[in-house]
């Protein structure tokens, strides 16, 4: 088996055009911006600098450590560090495809590139863990496996060391596992909701940390959650409301396997759903009333 690192190699990094005005330029990472590794909490991600087509030498594509070709596309990707959304389209001229570019509160940049889909705009505001993506090989110059291409930038552009909590990556080759667990938008997030006193984790139990979650319109949402220690993924869905009840469900697919699910008539939550799926592809969802949610297959570490 090829070591998929190798088969980032096609990947770009010619400079993007500064397109906001930013604080004086640093030449390291400030202090003051913790930057997390772009996947959700608990996956383990094997990075590399050594493609040719890298330029400065401290850019990185990630593929997850398990899987090989395209076995990453459809990852989630989440911000490193809260921000601004500078930068979110697709190019042509520079090979990075979907591309994200994050401003952090310091003016230095992170960057997301040959992305398969982009969950943010322009101009957003996202926090640490947020969903901003998805793991893709989008390029209008290259051809490559699927992995994400992540940089960290000074205020100027210039690329520096990426550092993931609080450490300097490794470089050349480094497999790092996420400790990107706080945030918030649609990944990371565990708050009770409207009148709803039960959370997530709650529900699911012990060691159990969301990784992504989705609107249900304003009847609730609902969250996949993973556990570490035990490789098991748990969905729940949760209400705003806690008056009553209503129609509720909850479901995992591991892939190859049959689906799990919890459906009935609940006051607060359906589920949990508990499956295990150590670096196994799952599809999860749920519904309240008429309001759905149905993924991919994804999260794949």
């Amino acid at each position: 088996m090829r070591n998929k690192i190798l088969l980032a190699s096609a990947c770009a990094t010619a400079v993007l055009p500064l397109l906001w005005a930013s604080p004086a330029t640093a030449s390291t990472a400030s202090a003051g911006v913790k930057y997390q590794l772009p996947f959700p909490c608990g996956e383990k991600w094997v990075g590399s600098s050594k493609s040719s087509a890298h330029t400065a030498g401290y850019e990185i594509d990630f593929n997850g450590s398990a899987t090989d070709g395209d076995g990453d596309l459809g990852r989630t990707v989440v911000a490193a560090a809260a921000g601004k959304v500078v930068m979110s389209e697709y190019r042509t001229t520079d090979g990075f495809g979907n591309v994200v570019k994050i401003q952090h509160s310091d003016g230095t940049v992170t960057l997301y590139a040959h992305l398969n889909s982009r969950s943010v705009a322009k101009g957003a505001t996202v926090k640490q863990g947020q969903k901003i993506g998805t793991v893709g090989k989008t390029s209008a110059k290259y051809k490559m496996a699927a992995h994400l291409h992540y940089e960290l930038r000074t205020s100027a552009g210039k690329i520096i060391p990426a550092t993931f909590n609080g450490t300097r990556f490794g470089y050349p080759n480094q497999t790092l596992t996420s400790k990107n667990c706080g945030g918030g938008g649609t990944t990371g997030q565990n708050p009770s909701i409207g009148g709803n006193k039960y959370t997530s984790t709650q529900v699911c139990g012990a060691g159990f940390k969301e990784i992504d979650s989705a609107s249900l319109g304003n009847q609730g949402r609902v969250a996949l959650l993973y556990s570490a220690s035990t490789g098991q993924n748990c969905v729940v869905t949760l209400r705003k409301s806690s008056s009553g009840k209503a129609t509720m469900s909850a479901y995992l697919e591991v892939k190859g396997k049959k689906r799990l699910a919890d459906k009935g008539s609940f006051q607060y939550y359906a589920g949990p759903v508990r499956a295990k799926a150590l670096r196994t592809c799952v599809k999860w969802g749920g519904s309240i009333g008429t309001a759905k949610y149905d993924s991919p297959f994804e999260h794949c570490g």
